[in-house]
């Protein structure tokens, strides 16, 4: 019982490191989906941007306006550029804290076919013992009818 026991408390703790793993993924998930959010939001302005641009191109545009266009364009798609970067870090700290809940997974459960297998010897055992007692009980009671 000492060997479930400590199986047991194995279990207890790679479920405990399970869950904190998967808030851990949780958390990585909401932020990359945050970042992505934020990157559309600046490729949306971008383009809304450009729109305004070529509108205003048709009606007249001075040189001045045209320079400030292109580089507000160009902080922009440095802006754009930057969040890109932030996404790709993002996704890779999703999938690195997805292969630590996995693994942390991985253990849990093996732990668990762990326990169930020594549960269930422990069952055969105790089967085993049952049954040589009634083999003895049945042994005496027909000696004693003799």
């Amino acid at each position: 019982m000492a060997n479930l026991s400590a199986l047991t408390t194995l279990i207890d703790l790679a479920s405990k490191d399970s869950d904190n793993a998967a808030k851990k993924l949780g958390q990585a998930l909401r932020m990359a989906e945050d970042t992505e959010q934020k990157l559309n939001l600046l490729l949306n302005y971008r383009d809304e941007y450009a729109a305004r641009f070529q509108t205003s191109m048709t009606a007249g545009l001075t040189a001045v306006d045209y320079r400030n266009f292109r580089h507000f364009i160009e902080k922009l798609d440095a802006a754009i550029e930057g969040q890109q970067s932030i996404v790709m870090a993002a996704k890779h700290q999703t999938e690195i804290e997805r292969k630590s809940w996995q693994d942390c997974e991985r253990k849990r459960m093996s732990y668990d076919t762990l326990a169930s297998r020594a549960e269930k010897q422990l069952q055969q055992q105790e089967n085993k013992r049952d049954q040589k007692q009634t083999d003895e009980h049945a042994a005496r009671a027909a000696m004693h009818k003799r």
